[in-house]
């Protein structure tokens, strides 16, 4: 068992979980709880640290009360395990509660070649997104509307940031991306494959709702604070969504999701 803060292992965790390039050195990352646990494809995982109780929960116990605590004993039982004491498991976690499972996961990476693309299929080009939570959480809604690939341009947030990570609830793991060093080169390169583009902002924009997004589609969303530059806008069509109130803007979050469910509404129809 693990006891110690000053463990060189410990420490290690530590630093996975605050620093982008100790993850990039090593090609891992972190991801807490049994849910992530569970949706991680087991090659990808190189660790696993829990603590007695999930050990107590999950593997000592004979009589399991639930059909996903036989699930998660198998799978612990493939993996090698470490088991670490409440107080050292709580500097590790990168949560306020920590749920008492953690594991290192290798990274995925694709480039522009390694995508899927289909002459129908819905495409995400997201442009400066700074928050991690509200990458995540579009990462778990493209998911959901049947986004082929998401494609990001390097001032986006670290896919890897637990935060992130947590965000996805294992979309993460199914959902193809890519960080590009050219945007307005990708953005060529898709519609070279046939690929209509649609920019979210205000300037000259028709109602996203009155479009069709029934062929090979691509929506481009921008930071959160200053939305698309100028440059992107130019090379898709524009639109936004209709709002009352005194409210100028959207989430950038809420707004993909928005824009990807009619797509998805529309290919239902």
């Amino acid at each position: 068992m693990l006891t110690s803060t000053a463990n060189p292992r410990v420490k290690r965790i530590i630093k996975l979980n605050k620093k982008a390039a100790a993850r990039t050195a090593e090609q891992v990352f972190v991801i807490e709880g049994i849910k992530l646990f569970m949706e991680a494809p087991e090659q990808l995982i190189k660790e696993v640290y829990i603590t007695q109780s999930i050990y107590t929960k999950y593997i000592s116990e004979q009589n399991f009360s639930d059909p996903q605590q036989e699930l998660v004993n198998a799978k612990l039982l493939r993996i090698n395990y470490e088991i670490v004491s409440d107080d050292v498991f709580a500097r590790m976690s990168d949560t306020q509660t920590p749920q008492g499972l953690l594991c290192v996961v290798r990274q995925r990476h694709f480039d522009l070649n390694g995508l899927p693309f289909a002459g129908n299929s819905l495409y995400l080009v997201l442009e400066d997104i700074q928050d991690p939570g509200n990458l995540g959480t579009i990462f778990r809604t493209a998911e959901a509307a049947g986004v082929e690939a998401v494609i990001m341009s390097r001032g986006c947030a670290d896919i890897y940031n637990p935060k992130t990570i947590r965000a996805t609830m294992g979309s993460v793991f199914r959902v193809g991306f890519a960080y590009v060093d050219d945007l307005l080169f990708t953005l060529e390169a898709l519609k070279a494959q046939d690929i209509e583009l649609y920019a979210a902002c205000l300037d000259n924009s028709e109602y996203y709702d009155k479009l069709d997004y029934r062929r090979g589609t691509a929506f481009l969303i921008g930071s959160e604070g200053h939305g698309l530059k100028e440059e992107t806008k130019k090379t898709a069509k524009n639109l936004k969504i209709p709002m009352g109130g005194q409210v100028e803007s959207l989430n950038a979050a809420t707004a993909t999701a928005i824009l990807l469910f009619e797509a998805a509404r529309q290919r239902r129809t």
